[in-house]
């Protein structure tokens, strides 16, 4: 296969999974079985780096009101509603900048073919999403507590398997909180997470750049950058709807596949 083929396939399952409740890492995961390629979970650093920015800039185009609104308001140095969201995102990432920080290699060993993890953790994506999609009592708004259990679901979410979306999309609702401010407070509380990840690697020395990886790195930012605006943009509607067990389904489906095919080859 290609690298610029490979860069394409890696482009849009990052842009896709980002958003939609199925889990980027495991898909990934299971792409590299798939694909009998290990370079579609393990690409350079730096590929890495440029698919987060692409998904990252995707949800800055969608979301571009409210980050205006948000960051209009703190130049104002009021403590109005914009400056409270501020800080619930804030909150919401502390747990899981501490796993990631204090576990990290744990976690890494975590992603090399666990294909029975990937499949047992996408069963429990299911099994939230299917309870999600049936909470009834759901207009209330992101308040403190309600930030750091969301919090939470997001640091359970590094394991590969849970979709980020899916978990925090989920606790959200299931915690109450409207469904279109549940996916407004998911996907805007991940922007700062992956652009603090950006610049970690990027501050590491690690990544590598050749003139060679130029144009698989700009197909594979265009295909993350396109494919994440069309899901984020979906995600956003199929929440409102309650359409959440559509994926539920998906997850578990794909969850046995995955825990069959590891238990017998």
């Amino acid at each position: 296969m290609s690298e610029l083929l490979r860069a394409i396939i890696l482009g849009i399952i990052q842009g896709l999974t980002e958003f939609l409740p199925v889990s980027s890492s495991g898909h990934l995961e299971l792409g590299k079985f798939i694909m009998n390629d290990t370079s579609v979970g393990e690409q350079s650093m730096l590929m890495t780096v440029v698919l987060h920015a692409a998904t990252a800039l995707s949800t800055i185009v969608v979301f571009r009101k409210d980050i205006w609104e948000i960051i209009s308001g703190l130049f104002q140095f009021k403590l109005n509603d914009s400056f409270w969201f501020s800080v619930k995102i804030v909150i919401s990432m502390i747990p899981a900048v501490f796993i990631g920080l204090m576990f990290e290699d744990q976690i890494e060993a975590l992603f090399s073919k666990q294909l029975l993890l990937v499949g047992a953790m996408l069963l429990v994506t299911g099994a939230i999403l299917f309870l999600a999609d049936r909470a009834k009592d759901t207009t209330k708004d992101v308040g403190f507590k309600e930030a750091v259990i969301i919090g939470i679901s997001q640091a359970i979410a590094i394991l590969p398997g849970i979709s980020r979306s899916g978990a925090t999309i989920s606790t959200s609702v299931l915690l109450g909180i409207d469904r279109s401010k549940a996916a407004r407070f998911s996907f805007l509380m991940v922007i700062p997470l992956i652009l603090g990840k950006m610049a970690k690697d990027i501050l590491s020395g690690e990544i590598a750049y050749s003139q060679e990886t130029l144009m698989p790195l700009s197909v594979g930012f265009i295909a993350a950058f396109l494919t994440g605006i069309l899901a984020c943009t979906w995600m956003i509607k199929l929440v409102k709807a309650s359409k959440l067990s559509y994926f539920a389904i998906y997850c578990f489906i794909v969850g046995i596949g995955a825990i069959v095919w590891s238990l017998t080859h």
